[in-house]
Formats: C-alpha cells, sequence, structure tokens
C-alpha cells in the first residue's frame, strides 16, 4: 500500500514560525482553569491530566515564538534577558510530570499566561528594532 502522507523534517521549525497560534481558545481555558475555587467541585484525574496535556501543548508552542522573538532582540537588551528567564522557569515546569490535579493545571494555565505576556512585549520591542534596521528610501 502506498502512503499519501508526507513526512517534514524541520528541525529548526521554520514551518511552524510561519503559522500563526490560535490564541482566543487558550486565553479562555487559562481563563477558566484559573478561575476554579471550589474543590468539591472536582473533575476526574483523568480529565485534569488531559486539560493540563492540551496547556503543555500550547504552552510549548507559544515558548517557540517567545524564543524567535527574543532572538531578534540583541544580546544585551534587558526585554530578551527576561524572556530568557521566562523560557528557563516554563522548561523547568515543562519537564515535571503532569499529575491529574487541579494545582497541576492551574500551574500549567499560569505558565501559558506568563508566556503570551512575555510575547507580548516582544512583539512590542522588536517591531521598531526591525524598523530602525529597514533603511529608509
Amino acid at each position: 500500500m502506498i502512503s499519501s502522507h508526507t513526512v517534514l523534517y524541520d528541525p529548526e521549525g521554520l514551518i511552524e514560525a510561519d503559522l500563526p497560534l490560535d490564541r482566543e481558545p487558550y486565553e479562555s481555558l487559562v481563563k477558566a482553569v484559573l478561575a476554579w475555587s471550589d474543590p468539591d467541585a472536582a473533575l476526574q484525574p483523568c480529565d485534569y491530566e488531559q486539560i493540563a496535556l492540551q496547556l503543555t501543548g500550547h504552552a510549548r508552542a507559544v515558548a517557540s515564538d517567545v524564543w524567535r522573538q527574543a532572538e531578534q532582540l540583541p544580546k544585551s537588551s534587558g526585554r530578551r534577558a527576561l524572556a530568557e528567564l521566562v523560557l528557563a522557569d516554563a522548561e523547568l515546569r515543562l519537564s515535571t510530570p503532569l499529575k491529574g490535579t487541579v494545582q497541576c493545571v492551574q500551574g500549567r494555565a499560569r505558565m501559558v499566561r506568563a508566556l503570551y505576556e512575555r510575547l507580548d512585549r516582544l512583539v512590542d520591542a522588536v517591531e521598531p528594532v526591525e524598523q530602525a534596521r529597514t533603511p529608509v528610501r
């Protein structure tokens, strides 16, 4: 049987760099997760694990975008240094095993929120740098 699928080799993630993140549903999920306060209205552990998996995958995608934006700034930039700290913290959190708990899911949600906050600040910082590099005709 002949396969109709194509396998792409993209170790630098250049293909996904051009794809925009579907931000709105994840921001809504983060907001909902962080609003949970009643431990008696608990979900099953497998439900928490599924939500944590969704947030983990999205956090990795946002972290890639943060890194791509940070790389465009000078190494001496304070915004780049802050981005590197946020990315190091995210990597540390992502390396911990998932648990089927509210605390785990809320931790992943806080991480996604922090990554988006850093990404927004980097996008604002990178645009003026790119405009300064572009010669005026």
